[in-house]
């Protein structure tokens, strides 16, 4: 069969208060759900003992977010997405370390870079990551990121091969599949995804979905049954996640807080940029299309955008100021106005007029804090608006 049985336990069962005061988590159950999620024993082991030996399971957690976090060792049900060029090394490093899962995009890396940052992530964590590759591309890394020690793959804008989850397999990792609908889910789990990142039109950067987060995410619970789902788009802090876990997700994906973070490779006009933005100030658009044609965003309304929504948003080749320089990077490659490319630490130039990729969790990120941090406070509001929900 492609899936196990339904969980006996609600989605949004909570856990309970044990005599001492602390949490009954039910940690039997959440270590055999754990299992029929891992495959049958299949899929890198992911240390269970180094990186948290006694994972918190704080009250009011939902028994599908306990079984996430026994699964992947986890003291939070939290995922760093893959925001393009502004993941980096430390940065997925600090979130696995702070008992989340850090995320490194790989898609356009060389294989040096891509070999070089998965062992340095490696060396630096116990903790589990995960490696993502938008399959708008072949994914060439792959097999070197699966050397390297990559324990988790993501996929998204596709589906992987048979081919590339048996190399998965061989390598004893673990993969995940971005989708937005229960046709989507359904093919997913029918390749044998351990996890689904059900994405809503939300999210800042490139936008597979085409409906909101909590309009598409019933329907690919239902499919998923009792495969952890995790929630993506517009959540910017714990009363997010929150209202995520309590609608039935396994955990929470964020990609726009994690940008404006100390170890981020975001570009500090970038960061100062989300920090002053609210959610009405993203735009989903096609404006920053180069490179990547008719793939809808959500990026900030900024000086390229107005003059491109002024001139009434004509297509490539009738763009107002097409074919400018913006920025360079360290070799004196270009950046051109509309490329979609994510504004990295590299980049010198106009760096407010490239594209700067925001989903409406924007409207919560007002610092730039360590990842070890964020991570603490994003749980304490999460059991914050846990406790004023009672």
């Amino acid at each position: 069969m492609r899936r196990g049985s339904p969980m006996t336990l609600l989605p949004h069962t909570f856990g309970e208060t044990s005599a001492n005061g602390g949490v009954s988590c039910g940690l039997d159950t959440c270590n055999s759900v754990s299992e029929r999620m891992s495959g049958r024993g299949q899929g890198r082991r992911i240390n269970r003992r180094a990186a948290h030996s006694k994972p918190e399971l704080p009250l009011r957690c939902p028994l599908s977010a306990k079984a996430l976090m026994a699964l992947f060792n986890l003291k939070y049900p939290i995922f760093e997405a893959p925001h393009g060029n502004a993941t980096s090394p430390e940065l997925a490093q600090a979130v696995s370390n702070a008992g989340a899962i850090g995320a490194l995009s790989l898609t356009s890396r060389t294989p040096d870079v891509a070999r070089m940052s998965v062992s340095q992530i490696r060396a630096g964590t116990k903790g589990p990551f995960l490696v993502n590759y938008i399959l708008t591309q072949e994914p060439t890394t792959l097999q070197i990121a699966l050397d390297a020690g990559a324990p988790i793959v993501q996929f998204s804008w596709g589906m992987p091969t048979r081919e590339m989850v048996s190399a998965i397999r061989a390598a004893g990792a673990r993969f995940g599949v971005q989708v937005t609908s229960a046709e989507s889910a359904r093919t997913a789990l029918d390749l044998g995804a351990g996890y689904l990142a059900c994405q809503g039109t939300e999210v800042g950067g490139h936008v597979q979905a085409n409906r909101g987060l909590y309009e598409a995410l019933p329907h690919v619970l239902k499919e998923a049954r009792e495969i952890p789902v995790l929630a993506c788009g517009g959540i910017g802090n714990g009363e997010g996640i929150y209202k995520a876990l309590v609608a039935g997700a396994s955990g929470a994906m964020l990609g726009t807080r994690f940008v404006a973070t100390i170890e981020s490779n975001g570009h500090p006009a970038y960061q100062h940029a989300l920090m002053a933005a609210h959610a009405d100030d993203t735009v989903l658009t096609t404006c920053f299309e180069g490179g990547w044609p008719n793939a809808p965003h959500r990026a900030l309304r900024n000086r390229t955008f107005v003059a491109w929504d002024a001139a009434g948003c004509p297509p490539a080749g009738k763009r107002p100021g097409e074919g400018d320089v913006l920025a360079r990077g360290p070799d004196g490659s270009p950046v051109l106005r509309y490329q979609g490319r994510s504004t990295g630490r590299e980049l010198r130039g106009a760096i407010e007029e490239c594209a700067l990729f925001a989903g409406l969790g924007v409207e919560f990120v007002k610092d730039v804090p360590s990842a070890a941090e964020l991570v603490e406070r994003l749980w304490r509001e999460c059991e914050a608006a846990s406790s004023i929900s009672k």
